[in-house]
């Protein structure tokens, strides 16, 4: 997703700081602010960070168990349920 239309100047980021944040909050857009004509930073609203940043470990999660599986460090889900109920007998 491209956010062309959501593009500041530093300058405006400065002389309008509080409705900057009120605007990314209220959209959760993120807004990419430039310096001397260049992409510098993106800024965003914290429930929009935090959303980002779940995401990202639910996917080193998954490629972590793809490589796992690709290594052959597998157990047959029988094999760890049999372990399991021997583990807690009262758990059944």
């Amino acid at each position: 997703m491209r956010y062309a239309s959501q593009v500041k100047p530093i300058s405006y980021l400065k002389a309008n700081a509080a409705e900057v944040l009120a605007h990314i909050t209220e959209l959760r857009e993120p807004l990419v602010i430039t310096q001397n004509g260049e992409a510098k930073a993106v800024l965003l609203d914290v429930a929009s960070f935090d959303e980002t940043q779940e995401t990202l470990a639910l996917l080193k999660i998954l490629a972590l168990g793809t490589q796992d599986v690709a290594a052959g460090k597998v157990k047959p889900v029988a094999d760890v349920v049999t372990r399991l109920r021997a583990k807690h007998p009262s758990a059944r």
